[in-house]
């Protein structure tokens, strides 16, 4: 019996990045064996153990044949007969194929090693194709490892192209493609991960709501990028500059699906588009059950993001209006998730990225200003019901306006 270190342990101990998680890969052996010895048996479609001490994940080593459709139609063979260039065969990507013995030596069959000091993410066999999954997970490794240079080998975005033209990737599960979506989201550079969909094809198949958004121009005046697919990106990427809250950075990602919608006779001009977004951020996010919290967040950001660009030039009363709309009283994060994806939105555009945005400034403070309000002093005063509400949305007002003056008076 034989134990190597393999996978993403292995990769990543090569490119000198911390180590998350180790998996094991052992040879010659059979589950009883390991069962003597004290691991403790947790797959089902194929033998995974956790080992006694440590805990962590030691698989025999298999190979799978493509015996059904979609990601999950495997048949899986584990026996001590199968070699350790076996197992590694299975595998999507070679620089996941590399093994790492006890005695410190790398074994790499498909040139893993090759690869990733060229930085090539490249299929090991074309048995990935049998995988639709396989499709999303080279888009997020890209989005992952996109700031250490890595690009998709020529050969593996041809064969992705086949595998997103042959209706294969209809049979993943929306939660799969959340999944992979949520942890590209959480990667350096997200917008890599929609653009490697888009070079494929596969980005019309999972988010044509986000693929029709390329090739509708927007006003060179606003827009020196015109493209409104290439303004997406570079909101995304901006905001994942500004913070890591999935939410925020999905919510940036859709803010301008309404524009989509724009027939062509009217274009470059978009008027209208954020309401008319809202529907497609709520169809997008019930297709791959988003959660609640991201969904809610979004269809606020499609409807309300250009509201922040002219923010300093709004009556109070309706800066009042906003916030009861987005519900910052009971939920005031939001001021500040949608301010960055307003802010994201505003650099995001072509000469433009260093642009200096004081609205995201301007809204935070006039909220504190407005929720700093006190509300006691209103219900002592005998005051019911709506009158309540009433009265303090006054004075929230006149906090605004009072300090709109004292700014004023500032710059003078």
């Amino acid at each position: 019996m034989k134990i190597y270190l393999v996978g993403g342990a292995v990769r990543d101990q090569l490119l000198q990045i911390p180590v998350k998680d180790r998996d094991w890969v052992v040879v010659g052996a059979t589950p009883q064996i390991l069962l003597q010895q004290g691991y403790q048996q947790v797959g089902k479609d194929f033998p995974v153990f956790l080992h006694p001490d440590t805990h962590e994940e030691y698989a025999l080593a298999r190979t799978e044949r493509k015996s059904g459709s979609g990601y999950t139609g495997f048949t899986c063979y584990a026996a001590p007969d199968v070699t350790l260039e076996d197992d590694l065969a299975r595998r999507d990507l070679t620089i996941n194929a590399i093994a790492y013995s006890t005695n410190g030596e790398y074994i790499d069959p498909y040139h893993g090693i090759d690869d990733i000091n060229v930085r090539l993410l490249r299929h090991v066999s074309d048995a990935f194709s049998e995988d639709p999954l396989r499709v999303l997970r080279v888009a997020r490794f890209a989005a992952r490892f996109a700031p250490l240079g890595f690009n998709v080998a020529p050969e593996t975005l041809l064969l992705m192209k086949t595998m997103a033209q042959s209706g294969e990737l209809n049979a993943l599960t929306a939660e799969r493609v959340w999944k992979e979506t949520e942890k590209a989201l959480e990667s350096p550079a997200p917008q890599v991960y929609f653009d490697v969909l888009r070079q494929c094809g596969a980005l019309s198949v999972l988010f044509p709501e986000i693929d029709a958004l390329f090739g509708v121009p927007a006003p060179e005046k606003w827009h020196p990028e015109i493209d409104t697919g290439i303004h997406a990106m570079m909101v995304l990427n901006i905001v994942s500059q500004l913070t890591d809250d999935i939410a925020v950075r999905f919510s940036a990602l859709c803010h301008d699906l309404g524009k989509g919608l724009t027939p062509p006779e009217n274009w470059p001009h978009h008027h209208g588009h954020g309401p008319a977004g809202v529907p497609l951020v709520e169809a997008l996010c019930q297709r791959y059950r988003i959660p609640n919290h991201i969904r809610d967040l979004a269809r606020l950001t499609a409807r309300f993001h250009d509201h922040i660009h002219r923010i300093d030039r709004m009556r109070p009363s309706k800066i009042i209006r906003l916030f009861d709309a987005i519900d910052a009283w009971r939920k005031p994060e939001r001021v500040e998730q949608l301010a960055m994806v307003s802010e994201a939105d505003a650099r995001g555009r072509l000469g433009l990225e260093n642009l200096v945005y004081p609205q995201r400034t301007f809204f935070c403070q006039a909220f504190t200003i407005a929720n700093n309000v006190d509300i006691k002093p209103i219900i002592e005063s005998g005051l019911k019901g709506s009158a309540i509400r009433e009265a303090l949305t006054k004075q929230r007002e006149v906090a605004i306006i009072k300090w709109k003056s004292q700014l004023n008076q500032e710059s003078e």
